[in-house]
């Protein structure tokens, strides 16, 4: 059959379609958006660390560490330090090793962080009770610090009026120093105030505060020949940098060693 001169041929094009995109594909699309993610990520995490202080940064890598207690001595010269932590972790670090312990007092400090650490968890959730507290070790014996907080003091200001958080830890600390024999030294420090204020109240409020904490450590069951001494500080021995900063105004209670209890 003759075709009309009216009517066009049909042509039918056959497209060869690669599928993936061509030669390089879309993963490299995939791959770049997690490439930019864990950038962001990464630079995130670099500010958050960046702003937060120095204890809070403790507390994080304490966080991911295991915890631990006094280990075991075989020799008598390993030595120890508790870092200061916001929480209660009580992590084991190095120590210059004059601050090596003998096997009692070992066994001692042993036995009384083992108690204090079981009282202190069950008041982890409680207005977070555990940041006020801080444990090393030092010359002179266990030393358990307590310490404001810049939202949270331990006694209302420049006064010796101790406030719950404060009787709370007493009693827990000089539970925990009921299970031992040593001598127990009180130590009251302050923050600096500014020095054209009138009259510097630095000496009358950590002597009272010292007399505070021994008379409340003693309602607690504290044997009164125990302590063997009681003393404010003023603010001559600063804990920061910042002379007026809270974190200045702490109480340390001292499990004294050995050779420091006659």
């Amino acid at each position: 059959m003759q075709r009309t001169d009216n009517v066009r041929p049909v042509i039918i094009k056959r497209k060869k379609v690669v599928s993936g995109g061509g030669h390089h594909g879309g993963a490299w699309k995939v791959a770049y958006a997690d490439f930019v993610t864990a950038m962001m990520a990464f630079f995130l995490m670099l500010w958050l660390l960046g702003s937060v202080t120095e204890d809070q940064r403790q507390g994080i890598a304490d966080y991911f560490q295991d915890a631990s207690v006094i280990p075991t001595q075989t020799s008598g010269a390993e030595s120890i330090l508790f870092g200061e932590s916001a929480r209660i972790s009580l992590k084991v670090t190095e120590r210059d090793p004059l601050a090596e312990l003998d096997e009692e007092d070992s066994r001692a400090f042993e036995g009384v962080l083992d108690r204090l650490e079981a009282m202190l968890s069950e008041f982890s959730a409680l207005d977070d009770i555990v940041e006020h507290i801080a444990i090393r070790v030092t010359d002179e014996g266990l030393v358990i610090e307590m310490f404001d907080l810049e939202h949270a003091s331990l006694f209302d200001p420049e006064t010796a009026a101790p406030r719950p958080v404060f009787l709370i830890l007493i009693e827990l600390v000089t539970e925990a120093f009921g299970m031992v024999e040593n001598k127990v030294a009180i130590d009251v420090h302050s923050r600096s105030f500014p020095a054209v204020i009138r009259e510097n109240p630095v000496w009358h409020v950590t002597t009272a505060r010292a007399q505070a904490t021994r008379e409340a450590m003693q309602q607690n069951g504290l044997d009164p020949q125990r302590a063997r001494r009681v003393t404010g500080h003023a603010d001559r021995d600063l804990a920061t940098e910042n002379p007026m900063a809270a974190r200045n105004n702490r109480v340390e209670l001292i499990l004294l060693r050995e050779d420091h209890r006659r």
